[in-house]
């Protein structure tokens, strides 16, 4: 059985990763993504939000989508190859901006009323996984919204599998006073939504 990694991914990690295709998961082309990007947005419980705050953003194409429902949007990534692709990608939409940022060992100064985290709370360990939510809660505004999605099928590189992400949000949540407002699991992903 192959043993997970108890340190979260790091950037040399996803640099390894990039190094010979700037979309090695195929967000901009894959069935999947296009599947899960339009369930995703279909979750979200308000047509609009103030500023919202996408974790892990890669080359943007999620963050293009959340763009027509939202005034601000601050996507951020540890990558400055994928930011890159990520600022041409949405070069007409004045309101997104992208900033490198290791998170959760690093965090915006501000307050969101939506944080979407797609298909990258898994890549998080230990402690790091226990900062992550703290900063979370800290950010989201009241009545704002957390968006969880994530691969479900076993990846044995990550730290821990989709389920377990899912499965610690909802006991975070518990302790402190954030409701499951929806939630559903399809074939190859799982998604739940939380208000703050």
């Amino acid at each position: 059985m192959t043993q997970r990694p108890t340190e979260s991914l790091d950037a040399d990690y996803f640099a390894r990763i990039y190094a010979d295709e700037v979309d090695p998961w195929g967000f901009a082309t894959s069935d999947y993504e296009r599947d899960k990007y339009a369930d995703t947005l279909a979750s979200l419980p308000r047509e609009r939000y103030a500023n919202a705050f996408e974790i892990g953003c890669a080359i943007g194409v999620l963050s293009a989508q959340l763009a027509e429902r939202t005034d601000a949007l601050l996507g951020v990534d540890l990558n400055e190859q994928v930011l890159a692709e990520a600022r041409q990608r949405n070069s007409g939409q004045p309101h997104v901006r992208f900033e490198r940022m290791m998170f959760p060992r690093e965090r915006p100064d501000d307050s969101f009323d939506l944080i979407v985290v797609s298909e990258v709370a898994y890549y998080w360990a230990g402690e790091d996984f226990a900062l992550a939510q703290r900063h979370i809660r800290d950010m989201l505004r009241p009545g704002g919204h957390l968006m969880l999605v994530h691969y479900t099928p076993e990846a044995t590189d990550y730290p821990m599998t989709g389920d377990e992400v899912h499965e610690r949000f909802f006991a975070f949540a518990t302790t402190c006073g954030m409701s499951h407002v929806r939630g559903h699991r399809r074939e190859r992903y799982r998604l739940d939504v939380f208000e703050g």
